[in-house]
């Protein structure tokens, strides 16, 4: 069916007329007349009644009308659907974030992208490294931000920026009071760490890997306030993100561990999938990602 024919043949029917529909689609009377009659050929029905004064629509016509209508409808809903997500008056944004970004850099973030763009729905799926990565691949993520090493040609990944690791304890604990630590002593302790897949947990076992060294895991937990909760009853150490203790070690119940000649510094890192193209709302995020990020190494207040 010739979608331009079918827009000629509602016009006609429409306004009654020939005429008039060559007077508003601004063709001529001729151009019309042969875009209704091709119409019915290829369609094999008379859709026109021709009578001495304009025309009237046939029951096949009446019934063709109808269709036409909602078809027209639905073209036009599309382009509005189009612009609004050409603008952000609409969409869906869908982010996978490892736990330590997901809870405590991406919140503030989160916030100001809805300030900018409040009709688009931000769904937020927190999970480690492993899931993220996995819900890239099937495309229930548009966005991975992720601590965790990642080594997949299937992403284009970079680091948007990085964190500092620290050594962290009970202000009561034994590992407090030594007055020159070092990565044997923590060896040597109980450590509280994520569980096996955590971004945090691959970043800092590689990095004792280097120093010939392993821990001595006395829990594997599932979340970075579990973690916290256990050193601080006095379980054992954890290493983790500074911004994520920082509260506690204000309040004095955590203190840091400074081991002789350590410093962990991660990259964060923010994955796509290569080769699919970006949605609207996706490039917006990324776009205000790297400015509060050079805002906040800046010093700047983008609130």
């Amino acid at each position: 069916m010739n979608f331009r024919q079918l827009r000629v043949f509602l016009t006609v029917a429409d306004l009654g007329s020939f005429s008039a529909a060559a007077e508003h689609l601004y063709l001529s009377q001729s151009v019309i007349s042969r875009h209704v009659s091709g119409l019915e050929q290829a369609l094999g029905s008379l859709l026109l009644d021709r009578l001495p004064r304009g025309v009237e629509s046939t029951e096949a016509g009446r019934v063709l009308a109808d269709y036409a209508r909602r078809l027209f409808a639905l073209e036009a809903e599309a382009q509005t659907a189009l612009e609004e997500l050409r603008d952000l008056r609409s969409g869906r944004l869908r982010i996978g974030a490892s736990m330590t970004i997901g809870n405590y850099l991406l919140p503030r973030i989160l916030a100001s992208y809805h300030d900018r763009y409040p009709y688009v729905d931000i769904e937020l799926s927190i999970a480690n490294t492993d899931t993220i990565q996995d819900d890239l691949h099937e495309r229930r993520i548009d966005v991975g931000l992720t601590e965790g090493f990642v080594d997949d040609a299937a992403f284009n990944v970079r680091a948007f920026t990085d964190d500092e690791l620290v050594p962290v304890v009970a202000a009561n604990s034994k590992l407090a009071a030594i007055a020159e630590l070092t990565l044997e002593d923590l060896a040597a302790a109980p450590c509280i760490m994520r569980e096996a897949g955590s971004g945090t947990r691959a970043v800092i076992e590689q990095a004792m890997a280097r120093y010939g060294l392993n821990f001595d895991y006395a829990m594997s937990l599932g979340s970075t306030e579990a973690v916290k909760q256990a050193v601080i009853a006095g379980a054992g150490f954890t290493i983790a993100p500074l911004h994520t203790v920082d509260n506690e070690l204000r309040a004095g119940q955590l203190v840091q561990l400074r081991p002789t000649n350590f410093v962990l510094r991660r990259p964060l890192h923010l994955l796509q999938l290569q080769n699919k193209q970006p949605t609207r709302a996706s490039k917006a995020f990324i776009d205000l990602l790297n400015e509060q990020i050079a805002s906040a190494l800046h010093g700047v207040d983008t609130d």
